[in-house]
């Protein structure tokens, strides 16, 4: 007899007949919709589906900015055992179409604005049958036309917590993009760990700026819904609107990206703020500089968390919590540049490159085992090999751990600059750089060099345009790292690049400083 199981697809249902007149999300206008009606259009989004012919296995991919769409199309995939596959909006038309045929997709839900690329894709890739917008009708048909065609019925699918329920694509930097398989009992792992340790309550009204076709958007969302509170929706992150927002004094607790977090900060509205209900801020994806935190305490005057992890593929994986900062702003400030202990549920381990643990202080990859780990990658079982060993999942990062057991970064192994034989580490340079007054943002990457193999090169985002000269950065590093570590060059950039969760992308800078020297030898 098969044990039954509490599906994903049914959080909706259950929030719904608990708070059915309860706002469910809130959108920038401050329009509304509650769980009831949620419920309603995903049970008739799932229905209308089903008649074109998805079901149980079948993949439904998604191109578009966040909104009430994107999440119902979601929460419909999991009512049917289907597998939801968000795409990067930011991608061009040609990786698009690599991924929704890698994908085997039936259906591409998209904003308007893709039409194109989406009409596109339905005459290239076989069993692509259907197109449907969210916000306009240059598609097969508009979204709220399709869900007129479905019922208001409850799907009744039997589903195990290891079948498959997403499909995230890597963001594919270097080489192909990897398809993460990522099982129901991964989600529901990684939504009950997120409930304990971001201190979610019955009175919360949250915002996430992590866009939803990322797992931490997904997860905060669902996360969210499961406890049946009110989210902020937003179409994606922007400065003026989330200000406004933060600023109400509606909002209990949000998540942000340090370079948004940065943005805000530099806003000329902040300062005018109602943050007395604000009680958690959540940062992460990236490190976090200690100088631009203490910033935000003092501006905010709320609690922190520094939620860490190899998120899509192995959910949260180490955490700073509310106590910790509190500690560090009462003396123990080196804990502002940690990124924790290992998270609720997940065993951790420092280790070489063959498995062994290394001693306390020693930089060495986090490998950790929990049950929010993927279930592979799609069709590469070389790559699913490599990323599970001996029953541990190597991520790619480095870190080393004091003697109080808290964690420090010292970034991912491919980013790490090698001169003359010495490893050096990003984030220990980023720090020092980041605590320069006029120092906005900052990213260090290596650059090729025929006599010590690689160097150091800093691109800064200086504060305001504050005019600072390489020889200040210099002097200001060489006061504080040894002189293999201290920057070669300094790039100055009025933006940096990143990505649409707020990641600076660092493979995009070493093109920009592989283009520049290319200009300058021609």
């Amino acid at each position: 007899m098969n044990r039954p199981i509490l599906r994903a697809g049914d959080w909706i249902r259950l929030s719904a007949e608990r708070f059915p007149d309860r706002r469910a999300i809130v959108f920038h206008d401050g329009s509304a919709r509650t769980y009831a009606e949620i419920n309603s259009r995903v049970n008739r989004l799932a229905s209308a589906l089903t008649r074109h012919g998805v079901a149980k296995g079948d993949r439904v991919a998604i191109l578009a900015l966040d909104g009430g769409g994107y999440l119902e199309t979601i929460l419909a995939t999991m009512k049917l055992g289907a597998v939801y596959v968000p795409i990067n909006y930011k991608l061009a038309p040609n990786e698009v179409h690599t991924l929704v045929a890698r994908a085997e997709a039936k259906v591409i839900l998209i904003d308007d604005r893709y039409a194109e690329t989406a009409m596109g894709l339905k005459g290239a890739i076989d069993g692509l049958g259907l197109v449907v917008s969210f916000d306009g009708s240059s598609a097969d048909i508009a979204y709220e036309d399709l869900l007129a065609t479905g019922d208001d019925v409850e799907p009744d699918v039997a589903v195990d917590d290891s079948d498959i329920i997403g499909l995230a694509f890597t963001s594919g930097t270097t080489g192909l993009p990897k398809g993460v398989l990522q099982s129901q009992g991964m989600l529901k792992a990684m939504i009950a760990a997120r409930q304990v340790q971001y201190d979610v309550r019955d009175d919360d009204f949250r915002y996430g700026a992590s866009p939803m076709f990322h797992i931490a958007g997904q997860v905060m969302l669902l996360s969210h819904l499961t406890r049946g509170i009110p989210s902020l929706v937003l179409p994606k992150f922007d400065t003026d609107t989330v200000v406004r927002w933060l600023g109400s004094g509606e909002i209990t607790s949000c998540f942000m990206v340090p370079t948004m977090i940065s943005s805000v900060l530099a806003h000329p509205q902040v300062a005018e703020g109602d943050y007395s209900n604000l009680r958690t801020i959540i940062y992460g994806s990236a490190p976090m500089t200690p100088t631009l935190l203490r910033r935000a305490i003092e501006r905010f005057g709320c609690d922190f968390i520094n939620s860490f992890g190899a998120g899509t593929e192995a959910g949260l994986q180490a955490m700073l919590d509310q106590a910790d900062h509190r500690a560090a702003i009462a003396g123990k400030e080196h804990l502002l540049g940690s990124i924790g202990k290992p998270a609720t549920g997940v065993d951790l381990r420092i280790v070489d490159d063959d498995g062994n643990d290394v001693p306390t202080g020693v930089v060495g990859n986090i490998v950790t085992r929990s049950d929010s780990v993927m279930s592979g990658y799609l069709e590469m079982p070389e790559e699913t090999a490599a990323a599970f060993r001996d029953g541990w999942f190597w991520g790619g990062d480095l870190a080393y751990r004091d003697e109080e057991g808290y964690l420090y970064l010292s970034g991912r192994s491919k980013d790490m600059i090698i001169r003359g034989g010495e490893n050096i580490y990003p984030v220990e340079i980023e720090t020092v750089l980041s605590a320069h007054p006029a120092v906005r943002e900052c990213a260090v990457v290596g650059k090729p060099d025929e006599h010590w193999g690689e160097v150091v090169v800093a691109f800064v985002r200086t504060v305001d345009d504050a005019d600072i000269s390489a020889d200040e950065l210099r002097a200001h590093c060489r006061a504080s790292l040894a002189p293999h570590k201290v920057p070669v060059d300094y790039r100055r950039l009025d933006e940096m690049p990143t990505n649409p969760s707020g990641k600076i992308l660092k493979t995009s800078l070493r093109v920009l400083l592989a283009e520049h020297d290319l200009v300058a030898q021609a």
